[in-house]
């Protein structure tokens, strides 16, 4: 199972590539990783949570409740207004009273049991800023599920998920500086048209070759 720091370290990187982004493309394909990594930062994340609830209840066999497994839930939609989020989860067979809500006002964690014998987790460790826990709500409805975050300020959200303001790489002395964007690159290499070859081919030369430190200062 992937390790959960490295997850992290990999959403924050691929994060600030996506900030300074600038090709249609190239941010296209940096929004589909950064969903893909976050899923399985939250089925990481929910395994240890699974984990560390058994050795608990090792601990204590007197103890009735029974560990449940939950399927990370990170497709979905959202939209705003300048004083809340809404956020779409089409899920059909939720039922209200087996919905589970915690909101934090910088996270949240909602968990859907018992749907079609399964159990569905929508998770948020962090927000991209501020929420009023006490006005945010769940509501069901037949083929969906709304959630509302009423935001602690008002103003327009550049995203769901905090970014940090400067980027932070990895201290690892052992490890290549470079090496998860060249890793990028390389998948975008191979899924990108001809002119997007010719760019990237070109970034990475340059990069290798010392000439610029930023692999996508090429980037038109």
């Amino acid at each position: 199972m992937a390790d959960e720091q490295q997850l992290k370290l990999d959403l924050e990187e691929l994060r600030h590539l996506e900030g300074i982004a600038k090709r249609p493309r190239v941010l296209s394909l940096l929004a589909s990783e950064i969903r893909n990594v976050d899923a399985k930062l939250s089925t990481v994340t929910a395994a240890k949570e699974a984990a560390q609830a058994t050795v608990s209840t090792e601990k204590a066999p007197s103890s009735a409740a029974s560990v449940l497994n939950y399927t990370a839930l990170s497709s979905f939609s959202w939209d705003q207004d300048n004083d809340k989020i809404r956020i779409y989860i089409f899920l059909e067979g939720v039922e209200q009273e087996k919905v589970e809500a915690s909101f934090n006002p910088t996270s949240i964690d909602i968990k859907f049991h018992d749907v079609k014998g399964k159990n569905y987790r929508c998770a948020i460790p962090k927000l991209h800023k501020e929420i009023d826990p006490e006005k945010c709500k769940v509501v069901v409805k037949p083929t969906k599920v709304l959630i509302t975050l009423f935001k602690a300020s008002k103003g327009t959200w550049l995203d769901l998920h905090f970014k940090d303001d400067k980027f932070k790489p990895s201290v690892d002395k052992e490890k290549d500086p470079m090496a998860g964007i060249m890793d990028l690159m390389k998948n975008m290499y191979e899924e990108g048209d001809d002119e997007m070859k010719r760019t990237i081919a070109k970034a990475w030369t340059d990069a290798r070759s010392g000439k610029t430190a930023d692999p996508l200062k090429g980037f038109p």
